[in-house]
């Protein structure tokens, strides 16, 4: 199976693991140390000059494909970092909120209640830890921002 893939992609022209190169206005396609033309292998054919020209040519290629390369794993390695700390950031002050509010809520609930005069001393001593949980809470919300 293999060997029909690689005689089918050599008849179309197009070789495996190989580089298009273009010299002097003529597309080559290098693999490894073998230079091709229209995929015919024309390393013996060239002179030295020609050959490493074109050699130095396939490798400056290289080079710079692979700094793109790194360049954009760079890059989208810093966008994943700033989308992560964004995203923190935002459950942060979410947290913040809700805490805020539920602090909101039962100070109001307990300010009702003393009000109507519904709590008794073990009650209120209870609400007055409750609510303090809730203040500890909220600092500890805001110190995360």
């Amino acid at each position: 199976m293999r060997i029909w893939i690689f005689i089918f992609f050599m008849s179309l022209g197009i070789m495996a693991n190989a580089q298009h190169v273009v010299s002097e206005g003529v597309a080559y396609e290098v693999k490894g140390k073998s230079i091709f033309k229209e995929g015919i292998d024309i390393t013996h054919s060239l002179d030295k000059t020609q050959k490493d020209r074109i050699l130095k040519t396939h490798r400056t290629k290289i080079r710079s494909e692979k700094r793109a390369e790194r360049a954009r794993k760079k890059q989208e390695k810093a966008r994943k970092k700033a989308a992560k700390d964004l995203k923190r950031k935002q459950k942060a002050q979410n947290r913040y909120l809700k805490a805020t509010k539920k602090l909101e809520q039962n100070e109001l609930k307990y300010n009702r209640l003393k009000e109507r005069g519904r709590l008794s001393p073990k009650d209120e001593e209870k609400w007055l830890k409750k609510l303090d949980r809730f203040k500890k809470d909220v600092e500890k919300r805001r110190k995360s921002l």
